[in-house]
């Protein structure tokens, strides 16, 4: 039985049908702003279209995908950290667990880790000034073709010319810190299900520079995949960007969305990403 025979099997098992964010059609370049600009300029001037998807069981299909066929894996772990909204605890314990656990996963020669986010859900943030950062509900991917490279030299300039040399990949690894999650669950789209045509890419403005992501346009054709009632030993990799053309898998469409079998007093969510830089020699 092929790869896609099986996911075509386990798929039927069991979804759950939600709505995800899609990029509608547009003139301008969609743009998001990570401050507060200007005095009438948008935060953002992206517009959504909503479509209702199925999004299927991750766990069935667990052990026939991977982030080079797929774009995403599911992995066990069962982190150290006692508190992962300590920042120092997180670097000093977590970021080597989360090395280790890439390199493992990717065969890589060298994994740097340049950053994480840790996110908590808030009823009504808007009305919050000092909120902490919130769930995605956009379907997007973090890194570009462009991007993804533009982070080596950002990051590691004396290095770059040479890293840039070999593959290099953008992983992030993404995780519940409470659970078994129910509000505001993670979902991943199969990367092989995507057009490079769905892809448009997008500028993030920071202060001091601007980044580039991509949004998505629906198509029919993609596959969802979630973590129901995701427990916190078990994390999502999840592929950003591989500068490899020989992989079936290079750029992986996610977002945060409502479970609509959630009971409605479910605990916010509270998750934990950290955002690798993975390298091959060649």
């Amino acid at each position: 039985m092929t790869l896609q025979e099986q996911l075509d099997v386990f798929s039927n098992l069991s979804s759950v049908v939600a709505d995800m964010n899609y990029l509608a059609p547009m003139t301008e370049r969609p743009r998001n702003y990570t401050f507060d600009p200007a005095p009438g300029v948008p935060r953002s001037n992206i517009e959504n279209e909503v479509r209702a998807v199925a999004i299927h069981d991750a766990r069935p299909v667990a052990g026939s995908v991977s982030l080079d066929a797929n774009g995403f894996a599911l992995v066990e772990h069962r982190s150290a950290v006692r508190d992962f909204f300590d920042d120092e605890e997180v670097r000093r314990v977590y970021y080597p667990e989360v090395e280790r656990l890439v390199r493992e996963a990717t065969g890589a020669d060298r994994v740097h880790i340049f950053d994480h986010t840790t996110r908590r859900r808030v009823p009504d943030v808007e009305a919050q000034a000092d909120a902490p950062r919130q769930p995605v509900r956009r379907v997007h991917i973090d890194h570009t073709a462009r991007s993804g490279p533009q982070r080596v030299r950002d990051l590691l300039p004396d290095e770059a010319d040479e890293l840039l040399k070999g593959r290099v990949q953008v992983v992030n690894l993404w995780r519940p810190i409470k659970g078994p999650l129910l509000d505001s669950p993670l979902a991943v789209c199969d990367a092989t299900t995507i057009s490079f045509d769905d892809l448009v890419p997008s500028d993030l403005v920071y202060p001091h520079r601007v980044g580039e992501t991509y949004s998505v346009k629906f198509n029919p054709a993609h596959r969802w995949y979630y973590v129901p009632r995701m427990r916190t030993d078990e994390a999502l990799l999840l592929k950003c960007c591989d500068t490899s053309v020989g992989v079936p898998a290079r750029y992986t469409p996610h977002s945060a969305f409502t479970d609509p079998t959630a009971p409605a007093d479910a605990p916010p969510r509270e998750s934990i990403e950290v955002r690798t830089l993975v390298f091959h020699r060649s």
